[in-house]
Formats: structure tokens, C-alpha cells, sequence
């Protein structure tokens, strides 16, 4: 019996000794597997105009270390959003499908369906760690499906300490205290530039340099150009600045970790500048997006610039194709890859946007392609003046004192247009600000059936509809102050009448 006894443990000892060279063989080749893949950041300002950075040509504005990031990486000159409003931007960033495709996040405020997937949650199941850090404005309405539900983040905190309300203030320290043995994704979401300009209170010039002289900024040609405006101007700045410098130390901290060489990072803002005529439009002042890669370990011809056509939902799909994950067959966007390699590779055709209620009752879709821009508003009769907070600010109350004046130019007019074009079609290129309207000129008139086609297409593939009644406005449109004490009226979103929020079609690309 001691005999068999003692045969048994040998026999024991032998196979954990077997086991133990197995692991040992097998770690160091898991481990190397997650060494490769690479870490992805998404970093996504609030309210910034694609042109307000200096590597796109502003010279008022000093953003040096996203400059340098445009230098080293990838910078895009055609890229769109689909939503020129800040929750459903970002839910269809996150998504990966167009705002009307989200039930009710189509709208500013409201909630994704618990039914839609998230990157985030993709990415923790192909074995990374993700964290939200800064605004978040994105949220799902639990109470419309059935438990359980997917986890979406494994930490999530506002990013904001005191006398720093920008955001960006714990990233580095989200960074400095992750699990080391994952790769990860984090979603870094500035509160800058959202007006409130609290950037000018908390301002330190030690950190950030001297404040931006109002004598300095660079006046849009829709804004008057008087010194309430310019003041606008230079606070909205300072906040860019300080989004900057955070993006600043967040890289000098990959490096420092060794790990800026595979990491891939996004920076774009969620819409245009909080300013009239930018913010929630469909022209490029409030649809064009800033949109810069870095990631040295696959960028080839770093540097140089992308002029392909590009949209915010194919975000989702770039970060799945970089990590090696499976895609989701709810994302409507396709990867970018292609144009790490080439910054010439075409990757679509079309590029489309919407605009639907923030604060104000709208309903607005558009189409990029061949060079023009096309637009269809089914509620022509008021005018896209802006969000409340736009419509709030110093800048519009001078456009109102030089409307009744009459002295606005035709750009500026532009701002109180009512009736507006039920068409508009603009050729960009020629037209960079969007004030000829091409669509009653017969020049363009096969552009613009063609284009016309091409957005009916859209709107039936993915369950677009208008319906009849609309969330109305929910603020005063000179005063932007609210109309009804609480939350304002809503009424049908605009993908209900078909279910858009179960339809995966991505349209036409």
C-alpha cells in the first residue's frame, strides 16, 4: 500500500512539473500577444471648431502639442460628424451608428437603447481595461429593455478637481494607476471649450502661458466684429489652450511608460464652436470635425495629410480593426485603417449628417460628396440660429444689435435666416463658408438630383423619417432663455415611425 502510495505522488509530482513547463512555454507567448496590441485613446473636446487649432491654420490659436501630434501622425482635412450636437455626437461615436439609428439619443440629452452595443464594451470583452475620464453625456435607458445588461466601462469619473473644471485633469493619473497587465481604451472627454468659460477663472498662466489678447483672434465673417465678440473669441481660445496642455502631458506620460510607439490616438471635438452659425449646423462651421491620428507603430508617411473623405462613426470600427476584434455588426461606419497605411487610400464615397432638436425644433439632413455638400430641411420655416447657450452669448446679442440696425452683411444674415432653403448646395472647395447656395442655379442641377437620390437612398436604408410632431422648441430664439419652467416638451424622434434603433443598414458609404 506505501508502495502504490508512493508511485502515486511520484505520479503527481511529474504531471504538475509538466503543467508547470506548459505555462511556462505558453506565458512569455500570451504575454507578447498582449504586448502587440495596441492601446487606444479617443480624446474629444467640447464644442471646438475644426479650423480653431493651429495645425489647421488658425494662427491665434496655440495648440502646440495636438500641432505636434498632426506633425508625427495623421491629419484629416475631410472629416465630418453626424451630429453637430453634443450627447448624440458622442452616443454615435461610441456607437458607431448615426444619431437617428439611436431611438431618442437622437436628440440632445435623451438615452440609447439598452440593446445597442458599445466599443467600450467590445473592447473589455476582447480583454481590455476602459475608463471614461471627463464628460461623459452619453446614457442608456435601462427601463426600455431587459437585464442583464452589458457592463460598458470598468471605471468612469468626471476628470474635474478643484480650480480645474476642464476635464483633462485626471488623465494622467488614470494612466499612471490601470491594471499594467491589460492593454486599454480610454475615452478622455474634455469639458473644454463649453461655454461658462470657466477657463478664464481657473486660468494659470504658469501652466497654460499669458491669456489670448481679444485683439488677437481671428472674427468669422457671420460674427460682427466688435470687442464683446472678440472677448468671446479670446475666453473660448483659453479654453482650447488649456484642453491642449492636457493632451500635452498625457502624451509626455506615454512616453515616459514607452508606451506612445503602439498606442492609437484619436483627438476631434463632438461639434463647432458655441458660436452663431457653428454649433448644431450642417454647414462645415458646425459639422467639420478636426480629426488627428497618432500611433508611430503604424502610420506610415507621418505627417502627411488625409484628404479622403471620412466620418465620426468609422471611429468604431478603426478601434475594433486595431485591436484585432471582431467588428460590430451594429456599427454603420467602416475602419480607417487603410489610410494609416496610405493617406491616399479612399475609404468612402459619402459622408452623412443630421441635425435634429437641440433646444430648438429641427430636422435637418445632409450629404457630402463629389466635392459639394447637399442639404434638405423639412422645418424651413424657422431659422438655425444656434443652441441656446449660443444664442445666450455676447456674440449673438451684437448680431442682434446690428440686425436692428440693418446693418448685417449677407453672411451674418445668414444667422436669422427664416424662411430658410428647403435645398441648399454648395461646391466646398470654392465655397469654404457656404453662402452660394447652388440649388436653383441649372449648372448644378444634375449634382443636385443626383445628391437628392443619393440622401433618399440614406433615409430609407437606415429608417430615417420625419415625423409630424417633432419635440418643439424648448427655449426663446433671441434670448435663448427657457419657455416652460423644467424639462422642455418632447415630442416623436426622428428614426421612431420605422424602428431605426433595431435597423443596421449602413446606406450608401
Amino acid at each position: 500500500m506505501n508502495a502504490r502510495r508512493r508511485l502515486l505522488r511520484l505520479l503527481a509530482v511529474r504531471t504538475i512539473i509538466v503543467i508547470a513547463i506548459a505555462l511556462a512555454s505558453a506565458l512569455p507567448g500570451i504575454a507578447a500577444e498582449a504586448s502587440t496590441r495596441p492601446n487606444l485613446i479617443v480624446i474629444i473636446a467640447d464644442d471646438i471648431g475644426w479650423d480653431d487649432y493651429g495645425c489647421y491654420g488658425n494662427k491665434a490659436a496655440r495648440t502646440p502639442n495636438i500641432d505636434a501630434l498632426a506633425v508625427k501622425g495623421r491629419r484629416y482635412t475631410q472629416a465630418f460628424l453626424t451630429a453637430s450636437s453634443c450627447s448624440p455626437s458622442r452616443s454615435s461615436i461610441i456607437t458607431g451608428r448615426y444619431p437617428h439609428n439611436l431611438g431618442p439619443a437622437a436628440e440632445l440629452h435623451l438615452s440609447i437603447p439598452p440593446n445597442i452595443p458599445w466599443v467600450s464594451t467590445a473592447l473589455m470583452e476582447h480583454g481590455y481595461y476602459t475608463a471614461l475620464i471627463g464628460k461623459n453625456h452619453m446614457s442608456v435607458d435601462f427601463a426600455s429593455g431587459k437585464p442583464p445588461f452589458p457592463k460598458r466601462w470598468d471605471l468612469v469619473e468626471n476628470g474635474t478637481v478643484p480650480g480645474n473644471s476642464g476635464g483633462g485633469a485626471k488623465w494622467v493619473e488614470t494612466l499612471a494607476n490601470r491594471p499594467k497587465e491589460k492593454p486599454f481604451f480610454f475615452w478622455l472627454a474634455a469639458i473644454d471649450a463649453h461655454r461658462g468659460w470657466d477657463g478664464d477663472r481657473e486660468w494659470n498662466e504658469a501652466l497654460y502661458g499669458p491669456k489670448h489678447r481679444p485683439e488677437d483672434v481671428i472674427v468669422p465673417p457671420y460674427l460682427a466684429d466688435d470687442a464683446a465678440t472678440r472677448q468671446d473669441l479670446a475666453s473660448y481660445h483659453n479654453e482650447i489652450t488649456r484642453f491642449d496642455y492636457h493632451v500635452g502631458l498625457l502624451m509626455k506620460a506615454l512616453e515616459n511608460e514607452k508606451l506612445l510607439h503602439n498606442t492609437l490616438v484619436f483627438v476631434l471635438a463632438d461639434n463647432g464652436r458655441p458660436f452663431p452659425r457653428a454649433k448644431t449646423r450642417l454647414h462645415d462651421s458646425g459639422m467639420k470635425t478636426g480629426l488627428i491620428a497618432h500611433w508611430p507603430a503604424r502610420i506610415k508617411q507621418a505627417g502627411a495629410t488625409c484628404d479622403t473623405l471620412v466620418s465620426s462613426i468609422d471611429i468604431t470600427s478603426t478601434l475594433l480593426d486595431a485591436a484585432g476584434a471582431p467588428p460590430m455588426p451594429t456599427a454603420q461606419g467602416v475602419s480607417l485603417l487603410p489610410t494609416f497605411d496610405d493617406p491616399g487610400a479612399a475609404v468612402r464615397r459619402h459622408a452623412f449628417s443630421e441635425h435634429n432638436w437641440h433646444d430648438y425644433e429641427a430636422h435637418g439632413r445632409a450629404v457630402r460628396s463629389e466635392g459639394y455638400l447637399y442639404i434638405r430641411n423639412q422645418r424651413p420655416q424657422t431659422a438655425w440660429q444656434g443652441p441656446a447657450d449660443s444664442v445666450a452669448s455676447p456674440s449673438f446679442q451684437s448680431l442682434l444689435h446690428l440686425k436692428a440696425a440693418g446693418k448685417l452683411t449677407p453672411a451674418q444674415q445668414d444667422v436669422f435666416l427664416a424662411p430658410r432653403p428647403a435645398e441648399e448646395l454648395y461646391l466646398t472647395a470654392k465655397d469654404p463658408l457656404q453662402l452660394d447656395n447652388l440649388a436653383t442655379n441649372p449648372k448644378h442641377a444634375v449634382v443636385k438630383e443626383r445628391l437628392s437620390r443619393l440622401l433618399d437612398q440614406w433615409i430609407e436604408q437606415t429608417g430615417d423619417a420625419a415625423p409630424a410632431d417633432l419635440s418643439p422648441d424648448g427655449y426663446d430664439r433671441e434670448t435663448g432663455k427657457p419657455l416652460i419652467k423644467g424639462p422642455p416638451k418632447r415630442g416623436t424622434w426622428p428614426g421612431k415611425p420605422h424602428n431605426a434603433h433595431l435597423l443596421n443598414a449602413p446606406g450608401p458609404r
